[in-house]
């Protein structure tokens, strides 16, 4: 096997893995505690992280924590608005709408980051909202996809404060900060919140947790085995995969408007990322 196939692999591998992740959040009861579950998911994600942290601390010490509270706020917020969106919305929907953030990252660069803007970023832009606004139908908007658009733009938000961030600070390091900057804040939520503690979401957090960290584990190898402009559009598969894993567990059916408005979604953002030459992975780091 090539150094290509080997990478278009490991990330449609990654993918599904990071799919399932979600379907074990949407197992979850609607009405169940969502602080209380993001925390332990914190909590699992930091105990996992931990070894390596340690190891790396004394090479690179932590530096711009300011960057790293600002994007772990804003993470834990996505995180939660999440938990609402894969509870409430068919599994493929969810996703769909998460994949918005690359196309929220358009208009953001420019403001944020005072990136030029081009005919493809602009067309692209365009053609995701088309599809968004078809897998949406307006006239069925609910607060469930309004937080599934939340998510799509905190993981936009996020991705563009990487660049806040130093070079060569370890991925770990980032990981680890996303997670446990902002744990202060949902634990004085969670305790907030008048439902006793749920100790058995502490199962479905942490095999959440564990199943990102085997997705961005994936990630890394296949970026480092090939270019990322030959592989970063297997990172769509995951959106088929949400369709095919929501039909098979949850009897979810597909429709028209569902499919038309992934691959206006998809094609472009797949299209874009094989002429930058590089590509990010689109789903969460980790949390």
């Amino acid at each position: 096997m090539n150094s290509v196939s080997a990478g278009i692999l490991y990330l449609v591998f990654g993918n599904v893995i990071a799919v399932f992740s979600d379907v074990l959040v949407k197992v979850l009861d609607p009405d169940q505690p969502i602080f209380q579950f993001v925390f332990f998911r914190q909590v699992s994600a930091a105990l996992l992280l931990a070894p390596w942290l340690l190891w790396s601390w004394r090479r690179h010490p932590p530096v711009a924590l300011k960057w790293h509270l600002l994007r772990a706020h804003i993470w834990a917020g996505g995180v939660c608005l999440m938990v609402i969106a894969l509870t409430q919305l068919p599994l493929a929907t969810a996703n769909a709408l998460f994949y918005a953030a690359p196309l929220l990252m358009v208009p953001l660069a420019v403001w944020i980051a005072g990136e030029a803007m081009s005919r493809q970023k602009v067309l692209t832009a365009l053609m995701g909202f088309i599809g968004v606004l078809i897998v949406l139908r307006p006239t069925e908007v609910n607060w469930a996809a309004l937080a599934a658009l939340g998510v799509a733009l905190s993981l936009a938000l996020n991705n563009l404060l990487i660049k806040r961030l130093p070079l060569q600070q370890p991925i770990v390091q980032t990981l680890f900060f996303t997670n446990v900057l902002s744990m202060p804040i949902i634990f004085a939520l969670a305790c907030w919140d008048p439902t006793p503690w749920q100790w058995q979401l502490l199962w479905p957090a942490f095999g959440s947790s564990a199943l990102i960290m085997v997705y961005a584990g994936l990630c890394v190898l296949a970026y480092r085995k090939a270019e990322a402009s030959k592989i970063a559009s297997a990172e769509y598969t995951g959106l088929l995969a949400a369709v095919a894993i929501g039909a098979w567990l949850f009897d979810e059916q597909p429709g028209l408007p569902l499919l038309v408005g992934c691959l206006c979604i998809i094609i472009p953002l797949a299209a874009m990322a094989r002429g930058k030459g590089r590509a990010k992975p689109l789903t969460e780091p980790a949390a």
